[in-house]
């Protein structure tokens, strides 16, 4: 297997809150890292407005002329009040997203690695209600459906490719939030591990993140709006997937200099990578 390098993105909430100097600096920045593919993890629009999703998909398509792009939506590119509880039904609530991006639930096949985006952003719906009332409209749910879905998908991928999945909300607590993204998320985690995925990217929190659930890495990006935790700086990520190895790269935005930095930097073992050889005199 060949090494794969990802640029993983989240949260850029074109509308008020957009960072426009960020984004700015994105589209000159993100062509130089000669990433394979790049992966936008949801919430593109701040209100699933038209004038929102049509800067979105200019952003897209001005990546997309450097490298693949896989986009999925999150809870605010969704009009989950058009369809409360799915009473009209369930594509009135994507209508505009689909619109303009044209798949939910997209996979991407690149040399290495296949990319499986997965549905976690409903709006009230049964699935991801709480007795928190914070949590209306907010939390996602990621439905039995999905992470079978997903599974056929990786099963059916070259046994060397990496398998990536993609979901909006993040799958580990946020450090400052201290909340996950998913409603019933011992569940969900227990059946993203079953998919056989090897990473997870997520975001939502608006804070970055790198981790692991079981032996799969996940990298949370923040955001590119001027919501992050707390004013900290906004972060995307770089994750670098190797034979035996993941990394997650943070790039942190300087304001000062208008420029991304790079910044701390996880590395993970792969999943059912195997155990090192020890030599009799116990070296490596």
């Amino acid at each position: 297997m060949s090494d794969v390098s990802l640029v993983h993105l989240s949260d850029l909430h074109f509308g008020g809150l957009a960072d426009l100097a960020q984004v700015e600096a994105l589209e000159r920045f993100v062509p130089t890292l000669g990433a394979q593919a790049i992966v936008i993890s949801g919430d593109l629009t701040q209100r699933a407005r038209h004038g929102e999703f049509q800067r979105a998909l200019v952003f897209v398509q001005r990546l997309r002329e450097h490298a693949p792009t896989l986009v999925i939506p999150g809870n605010h590119d969704i009009e989950w009040w058009k369809s409360p509880l799915g009473l009209r039904g369930t594509r009135v609530k994507y209508e505009k997203y689909l619109q303009y991006f044209g798949d939910l639930r997209p996979v991407l096949e690149i040399p290495g690695a296949v990319i499986a985006g997965a549905l976690s952003s409903y709006g009230v719906a049964l699935g991801s209600l709480t007795w928190n009332l914070r949590d209306v409209a907010v939390k996602g749910h990621l439905p039995r459906s999905e992470t079978n879905r997903v599974r056929k998908v990786f099963a059916r991928a070259p046994a060397e490719a990496a398998r990536v999945l993609v979901i909006h909300h993040n799958i580990l607590a946020g450090a400052i939030s201290r909340r996950m993204g998913l409603a019933w998320w011992r569940s969900a985690q227990r059946r993203l591990i079953e998919t056989g995925a090897d990473v997870v990217l997520c975001g939502h929190d608006h804070q970055e993140g790198a981790g692991q659930v079981d032996a799969i890495t996940v990298s949370t990006s923040g955001t590119h709006s001027f919501r992050s935790r707390r004013g900290r700086p906004s972060v995307f990520n770089v994750v670098r997937i190797e034979p035996f190895v993941v990394h997650v790269q943070h790039y942190r935005w300087e304001a000062a200099a208008e420029e991304f930095r790079e910044s701390d930097r996880f590395s993970f073992a792969r999943r059912d990578a195997p155990e090192p050889v020890v030599s009799e005199a116990g070296g490596m």
